[in-house]
């Protein structure tokens, strides 16, 4: 393996993408947002009118999606068939919609080359829901990014709200716990640790404290296995 390899799976909510971002920023390495490019399949089966609850419908339509991943000014960008979603992919109703896709083995599938690609090309931070256990299971540093229920929905809320799409905590917890059981209980690539991931829950951090943490884990997790990190 050419390059380092950094795998962070976690629930939705646990702040996976935002400390991600910090830590690919810190170490100058490429963040890698797999759960855009679910929301980006979640997106495109919503606008061909398939129902949440019959993700498979979407299958057919795989052949006419190309989607791209571009890095513009340090942030990944999405592109759907030509056109940058931007934060249209972040609203409350596509992240049911991603959920039900990833369940899909012909999504994952079609997915998993455009992920191996970047990482076997570039140094990288991904996260996602089964990064270190099927996207990337040979990576050096394994992380499982946790939080209380509470703690994940409160922080969705801000986001959200921030974004100018704002909902109620109580619809978002709800939300919230839907997503995770299917997530752990799907079929295809649970949102499980990796047998060999370290656990590192943040409920009670803020994200500096969460980032500077992190980074030590990683560094020393690293330095475990011989690698020097720039």
């Amino acid at each position: 393996m050419d390059h380092i390899q950094i795998a962070i799976d976690g629930p939705s909510g646990a702040g996976k993408s935002t400390v991600s971002k910090a830590i690919a920023k810190a170490m100058g390495i490429v963040y890698v947002d797999t759960g855009a490019l679910y929301r980006t399949v979640g997106y495109y089966a919503r606008e061909q009118g398939i129902a949440v609850n019959n993700a498979v419908a979407v299958v057919p339509y795989l052949d006419h999606i190309k989607i791209d991943v571009k890095y513009e000014n340090g942030v990944q960008c999405v592109y759907l068939n030509g056109e940058n979603l931007g934060d249209r992919i972040r609203q409350n109703e596509i992240s049911m919609y991603a959920s039900a896709v990833s369940a899909v083995p012909e999504v994952r599938a079609f997915l998993l080359d455009t992920q191996k690609k970047i990482a076997a090309e570039n140094p990288v931070i991904m996260d996602g829901r089964d990064i270190g256990t099927v996207i990337l299971p040979n990576a050096q540093v394994k992380i499982f990014l946790t939080a209380s229920n509470e703690a994940r929905a409160r922080r969705r809320c801000i986001e959200l709200v921030e974004k100018g799409m704002p909902v109620s905590y109580e619809e978002i917890l709800a939300d919230m716990n839907r997503r995770d059981e299917a997530d752990r209980t799907r079929a295809v690539a649970p949102a499980v640790p990796a047998d060999d991931a370290v656990i590192f829950d943040n409920s009670d951090m803020d994200f500096d404290t969460s980032v500077s943490g992190l980074l030590k884990l990683i560094k020393n997790t690293a330095a475990e296995k011989g690698i020097v990190l720039s």
